[in-house]
């Protein structure tokens, strides 16, 4: 390991952990004690804020923030492919903050990775079939972030009508549908909704805040939040309480990736409960 790399895993260690032991950095990066101490000495004389002494274990103040600007190989892969994953997928703006993210990235990396960066063969290619959503979902995220309630008409699996008032907590994308998960005001209850039935979208600027019961943390300690049979069909469906076999009533048919429909085979699933999700 370079001397610049093993610098940089001491400032990350001291990140993840209250208080750091010399010897514990000595057997993590493979180097001896003493040259533990003097890479630290060599941090604290550059301005990093280290405090402590040899025995006892070092400190990083809080406040601190250093670029990490080196990634080992599989790290930019992750980064390349999350990137490509949320240009390929999400709206326009965040597409765009995908690739500034790169950008950047880019910028301020060695040659070397940033040629591999430029080269990393994991595609998330922009041809594939999604259900067309008619509202901009950025308008839906920034009300995700600053807590705001949300406004539109929604349209069932039966193409009924009903006028929503929610509490936004989180969205999640199930190709080929993105769902927004939220606490419903109609229903009293957590509802999941189908972006692309949606319509008539507002974000009024009616402020709500956290209450018990009614946080995404209780939405997500629910039994089956995420099953598959209810994300393509809304509510009215079955899914099989052990998690296997998901099956859809009447014989109904989902859209594949490939934008056909594909039958869900029936089985011996237990019912959902009414509305979980619409």
């Amino acid at each position: 390991m370079r001397r610049a790399d093993r610098l940089f895993e001491i400032i990350q260690s001291m990140r993840r952990q209250s208080l750091v032991r010399a010897r514990d950095l000595s057997a993590a990066l493979e180097v001896s004690e003493r040259t533990i101490y003097r890479d630290i000495q060599d941090l604290v004389a550059s301005g990093v804020p280290i405090e402590g002494e040899a025995g006892v274990g070092y400190v990083l103040k809080a406040g601190f923030d250093l670029p990490p600007l080196m990634f080992k190989e599989q790290e930019i892969e992750a980064l390349v492919l999350g990137a490509r994953i949320v240009s390929s997928w999400a709206d326009p703006e965040l597409a765009a903050a995908a690739s500034d993210v790169i950008a950047k990235v880019q910028a301020v990396i060695p040659d070397r990775l940033r040629d591999y960066m430029a080269n990393t063969a994991l595609l998330a290619p922009p041809h594939h079939y999604m259900e067309p959503v008619r509202f901009d979902v950025a308008e839906l995220r920034r009300a995700l972030r600053s807590q705001l309630k949300v406004r539109f008409s929604y349209r069932d699996a039966q193409a009924e009508a009903s006028q929503r008032t929610v509490r936004p907590l989180c969205l999640a994308y199930f190709g080929p549908v993105w769902l927004l998960s939220a606490w419903c005001e109609l229903r009293d209850d957590f509802r999941t909704f189908r972006l692309d039935r949606i319509d008539d979208f507002k974000v009024p600027g009616e402020r709500f805040r956290p209450e018990p019961g009614k946080t995404l943390h209780d939405f997500l300690k629910r039994d089956q939040t995420w099953t598959r049979s209810r994300v393509l069909h809304g509510g009215r469906c079955e899914a099989a309480a052990n998690g296997k076999a998901e099956t859809a009533p009447n014989g109904r048919h989902a859209p594949g990736p490939n934008g056909k429909t594909e039958a869900v085979p029936k089985g011996n699933g237990e019912p959902a409960r009414d509305g979980e999700s619409e």
